[in-house]
C-alpha cells in the first residue's frame, strides 16, 4: 500500500514538475527579447540591496519614495551617459548619413594609400563595397532596436521599483523553495552578489582605466579627435583582449597611409606596450580585489554572456560560466558529504 502511494506521488511530481518546465519554456522563450531589462534590474537591485536595505530599516525611510529616488539617480546617470555619447559622435556620424558615398570614398582612398605603402592587402574592394551595403542595410535596423533598447528600459524601472520595495519577501521566498540546503542557499546567494558586483563595478572602472590611458597616447601621438577615440576605446575595452584594438589599428593604418610614420609607429608601439598590458593588470588586480574573479572566467565568461545576452552578458557571462563551478560545489554538498 505504501509503495502505491508513493509511486502515485512520484507520478504527480513528475507530471507537476513536467508542466512547470513547459511554462518556464513558453514563458523564457516570449520574453527573451526582454531579458536585458530583467537582467539589468536584478544588477541594480544587486548593487543598490544594501544601501537601499539600510535607508529603509536602519534610518526609516518610506519604502516606495526611497525606491523612486534609486531609480530618478540611474535615470539621470543614464541619460548623461547617453547625452555625452551623442554629443561626441554625432558629429563624426553626420558626415556618414548625410553623404554616405562620399565617407565611403575617403575611407576607400585611405584603405588603397596604406596597402600601396605596405604591400599587404587589408580590405578588398569588394570587402569595402559589401561594407557599405551592410552600413546601409544596419542603419534602418536602428530604429528597431532603439526602440526594444526602450522597451527595455521601461521593464528595467518597472522590475528594480517593485524588487526594491519587496526586496525581503522576494528573497525570502526564493530561499524557500529552493530545494537545496540553507548553507548552500547562503552559498549560491554570496557567489551570485559577488560576481555580479565584481563585473558590474569592474568592467566599467577597467573600461575607463583603458580610455583613459589609450587618450594620453593619442595626445601623445597626435591624431585628431583625442576624446572621441579615446572614448571610444574605452567602450570597446569592455571587450577583453582584442576590444581596443578595433579602434587603434585601423587608426595606426590611416597614419601610416597619411605618411605619418612616426606618429604611427609611437602609436603602435605605445598601444600594444601601455594600453594592452593596463587592461591585463586591471582586470587581474581590480577583479581579483572586488571579487576574486579569474581572468579565464571573465574572458570565457564574457564569450558566452554576449552571445546569450546581448551586452549585459559582459555581466552575467562571467556569474554563468562561475555557477558551472560553483554547482559541482553545491552537488558535492549535497549528496558527497563525506568528501567535503
Amino acid at each position: 500500500m505504501n509503495s502505491s502511494v508513493n509511486f502515485n506521488n512520484q507520478i504527480k511530481q513528475v507530471i507537476i514538475l513536467s508542466l512547470l518546465a513547459l511554462l518556464v519554456f513558453l514563458s523564457v522563450r516570449e520574453l527573451y527579447i526582454f531579458f536585458p531589462g530583467l537582467l539589468g534590474a536584478l544588477t541594480l537591485y544587486i548593487l543598490s540591496r544594501n544601501s537601499y536595505f539600510q535607508l529603509v530599516y536602519h534610518y526609516k525611510w518610506k519604502k516606495g519614495r526611497t525606491a523612486g529616488l534609486y531609480l530618478l539617480a540611474y535615470t539621470l546617470l543614464l541619460a548623461a551617459l547617453v547625452w555625452f555619447t551623442f554629443v561626441l559622435v554625432e558629429r563624426q556620424v553626420h558626415p556618414f548619413l548625410k553623404d554616405p558615398a562620399a565617407t565611403m570614398n575617403r575611407i576607400r582612398d585611405a584603405v588603397s594609400a596604406a596597402q600601396a605603402k605596405t604591400g599587404i592587402t587589408l580590405v578588398t574592394a569588394e570587402g569595402l563595397s559589401n561594407l557599405q551595403q551592410k552600413l546601409s542595410a544596419i542603419l534602418p535596423s536602428l530604429v528597431n532596436d532603439t526602440s526594444n533598447l526602450i522597451v527595455n528600459l521601461a521593464i528595467l524601472l518597472f522590475l528594480l521599483y517593485y524588487m526594491l520595495v519587496h526586496g525581503k519577501e522576494i528573497e525570502t521566498y526564493i530561499s524557500g523553495i529552493l530545494p537545496l540546503k540553507h548553507a548552500n542557499v547562503i552559498l549560491l546567494a554570496t557567489e551570485t552578489k559577488r560576481i555580479v558586483r565584481a563585473s558590474a563595478l569592474g568592467i566599467p572602472i577597467i573600461s575607463l582605466i583603458q580610455g583613459a590611458t589609450a587618450t594620453i597616447g593619442y595626445i601623445i601621438f597626435g591624431p585628431d579627435n583625442v576624446i572621441l577615440w579615446g572614448f571610444l576605446t574605452g567602450v570597446f575595452a569592455f571587450f577583453p583582449v582584442i576590444g581596443t584594438m578595433v579602434i587603434w589599428v585601423p587608426l595606426v593604418v590611416f597614419m601610416y597611409a597619411s605618411g605619418d610614420t612616426w606618429n604611427a609607429t609611437g602609436l603602435l608601439l605605445y598601444s600594444v606596450i601601455v594600453t594592452g598590458n593596463v587592461d591585463y593588470l586591471a582586470r587581474i588586480s581590480i577583479l581579483k580585489k572586488l571579487g576574486q574573479v579569474h581572468p579565464v572566467v571573465t574572458v570565457l565568461g564574457v564569450l558566452v554572456g554576449l552571445g546569450l545576452f546581448g551586452f549585459i552578458g559582459l555581466i552575467f557571462g562571467p556569474l554563468l560560466v562561475n555557477y558551472i563551478i560553483l554547482l559541482f560545489r553545491i552537488y558535492s554538498n549535497e549528496f558527497l558529504p563525506e568528501k567535503n
